[in-house]
């Protein structure tokens, strides 16, 4: 048999044999293939036209997922040396030179490699259309399915893909020219040393590193920047130090109670995974600092969405919105050119009157967190205006009764405002609250509706007081265009260099435009961030599993030796379940505990009235965990799945 053909056989079983590792691989080169052919896309490059970040961005990414993807395959290649090397060491017992292995090795695993580029890159495809569907959908853009091919895109993956293998084959290859016979055969038998001895030293660790992570974890909180890189040392410092000294607390918290180490099969399950853990402290502090940055990520990309929506929401309620801070101008321009350019179905022009009084915005800085911005005085709203605004947003119409005041407010100032039972004395009118409503009406700026609240009245109360800012809202027959905008704009530029006193700025803002914004950003910074948390997920999962089905041979050993003890079929797959559920909780356990309160106070310093709903700090901290498990899962019910077909007994 020729080295070639021996090469091609051994590729066949490779893939075959470690399974996961091959679909890791494969997966990998669909994603490479699938952001690349993204980047050179024609939508991709015509967008990035009014976006001058989004270029950079994606490269960033790139290079960072081609770093993650570089460590799995090489940490995958020593992997399969270590599990070959007492067959490669057979190899130079029956007369093969160094040099012949080390090709064979080199070889094979080249072979391995290109059938995962080619099969990545078929499935790559179809992960770009779903990769370009979702960012065609976030601009308001129609998507068609057009199979296409890249060659531009596969050069890059080719590329990336050689850079990764062949960096980490060069480094197998050189170490089997070296080697000698004894080396190879017994290689397998390598790992990771005891970097901390059994014993109180392991034990003084363990607590301080738990101190170490309570503290990084508050430090990290903070928001300051230096402060916030000193609890991320902490952090890393407590996950190595956790891993590294954990081998010896759990047996000695066995020690402490007899009676739990042999009640069922704990002395089975936690042996197993002390003397595990033992030799792979190392490995599994920094798989767990991957699942901490995945959670993060996934975290931070929920919480960015949400502000950029939950900002979008209220100030898109208009197809089109001008307000002037300065009461003493009006409309005119802005007006003039609207009435030539875009066609409107329904519009209001009104004021936003101040009550002379701060009883409400007093009420609600002492009763919730909740800041007025410009607004010192409650801000007013004549009743007609009001329900003109609520028919060019398309809201319902609702009454004021006689005697009465409402309240337009944003969703979190509800609940205080129906507490609020004081009167409004406006002149001469006495006016008791009635009716909260709720929907979106541009709220969240300084010259709109209100901070977050507005006073609606009957329209004779309003009379004798002073004008805050004066607004134009219209409905318009369809989207304002970027270019109608930035005319608009063009008006409040011209306006700012010959009227008013300096400091007055007009806001304007369009359906169209915020939508516009929301995509750009989410493309710029969500997009990226789940990219790479797919990508570290991924990583980290399959090398938590490549090291699981390295001990195939002795769990089929050790069942095989139960089996003549008397232990059934079923109370040995029990134990499997639970070892397995304990080896992949604990890289996963303290990544929750540090990234769960990270993301819920990174959810609350946005102000208030935006993460609202599906965006709430407690939903979005949820959903990053049941994404993270998502994919978390599918490795090991893979996992799972083979490795008890191949080591318990039939």
């Amino acid at each position: 048999m020729t080295l070639y053909k021996l090469s091609l056989r051994n590729a066949r079983r490779q893939a075959r044999d470690y399974l996961i590792y091959f679909v890791t691989v494969v997966l990998a080169a669909a994603l490479l293939y699938s952001f690349n052919a993204l980047v050179f896309s024609q939508e991709i490059i015509t967008l990035s036209e009014g976006m001058n970040m989004l270029p950079m961005m994606i490269a960033m990414a790139g290079v960072v997922v081609v770093g993650v993807f570089g460590w799995l395959v090489a940490y995958a290649t020593k992997f399969m040396l270590l599990r070959r090397g007492r067959e490669l060491g057979t190899y130079l017992l029956i007369g093969l030179e160094n040099r012949q292995v080390a090709r064979l090795f080199f070889l094979e695993n080249l072979a391995v490699g290109g059938g995962a580029l080619a099969l990545g890159t078929v499935l790559g495809g179809l992960l770009y259309q779903a990769f370009r569907a979702i960012t065609l959908t976030l601009f308001g853009l129609s998507y068609h399915f057009a199979f296409g091919f890249s060659f531009p895109a596969l050069g890059l993956t080719i590329v990336c893909f050689a850079f990764i293998y062949l960096f980490a084959l060069h480094r197998s290859r050189r170490y089997i020219r070296r080697a000698n016979i004894c080396e190879l055969i017994y290689f397998d038998r390598q790992n990771e040393g005891v970097v901390i001895r059994t014993g109180r030293k392991r034990r003084w660790i363990f607590t301080v590193s738990l101190v170490l992570g309570a503290v990084g974890a508050c430090l990290l909180m903070e928001g300051d920047a230096i402060v916030g890189v000193i609890g991320a040392g902490s952090l890393i410092l407590f996950l190595f130090g956790f891993f590294l000294s954990s081998a010896s607390e759990v047996p000695a918290f066995f020690d402490r109670r007899p009676a739990r180490k042999y009640r069922g099969r704990n002395l089975l399950v936690f042996r197993t995974l002390t003397s595990k853990l033992a030799t792979m402290g190392v490995l599994m502090a920094v798989i767990s600092m991957i699942f901490t940055a995945t959670l993060i990520s996934e975290g931070t990309g929920l919480v960015f969405r949400g502000l950029f929506t939950g900002r979008a929401a209220d100030t898109a309620c208009f197809d089109l919105f001008i307000s002037i801070d300065d009461p003493e101008r009006d409309h005119g321009p802005y007006l003039d050119y609207v009435e030539k350019n875009i066609p409107v179905e329904q519009s209001v022009q009104y004021a936003v009157y101040l009550s002379g009084s701060s009883a409400v915005r007093d009420y609600l800085t002492s009763s919730i967190s909740y800041y007025y911005f410009n607004f010192y005085q409650d801000p007013v709203l004549r009743y007609s205006d009001y329900a003109a605004l609520r028919l060019v947003a398309g809201y319902r119409p609702v009454e004021l009764k006689e005697g009465q005041y409402l309240f337009h407010c944003m969703t979190y100032l509800e609940e205080p405002l129906r507490e609020y039972g004081r009167s409004l004395q406006m002149g001469e009118f006495t006016l008791k609250p009635g009716d909260v409503h709720t929907e979106h009406l541009s709220q969240s700026g300084g010259i709109t509706n209100g901070r977050g609240y507005i006073l609606v009245v009957p329209d004779e109360a309003v009379e004798g007081l002073a004008v805050n800012h004066r607004t134009y809202a219209a409905r318009t027959a369809r989207p304002v265009s970027q270019e109608q905008y930035d005319a608009l704009h063009g008006l409040h530029n011209d306006r700012l260099d010959w009227s008013g006193p300096v400091g007055h700025v007009d806001r304007i803002t369009t359906r169209a435009s915020e939508e516009t914004e929301v995509a750009s950003q989410t493309v710029l910074i969500v997009f990226p961030l789940y990219y790479l948390a797919l990508a570290l997920t991924m990583t980290a999962a399959a090398i938590l599993t490549i090291q699981q089905f390295s001990e195939s041979e002795r769990y089929r050993r050790q069942f095989a030796l139960l089996q003549k003890l008397g232990m059934d079929r079923r109370e040995m797959a029990e134990a499997l379940r639970v070892q397995f559920a304990v080896y992949y909780a604990l890289p996963a356990v303290p990544p929750v505990l540090i990234g769960v309160p990270f993301i819920l106070h990174l959810a609350r310093l946005p102000e208030p009235g935006v993460m609202v709903g599906m965006s709430s700090p407690g939903v979005i901290a949820a959903a990053s965990l049941v994404i993270f498990f998502l994919i978390y899962a599918v490795y090991i019910l893979l996992a799972y799945t083979s490795l008890k077909r191949n080591v318990l007994p039939a």
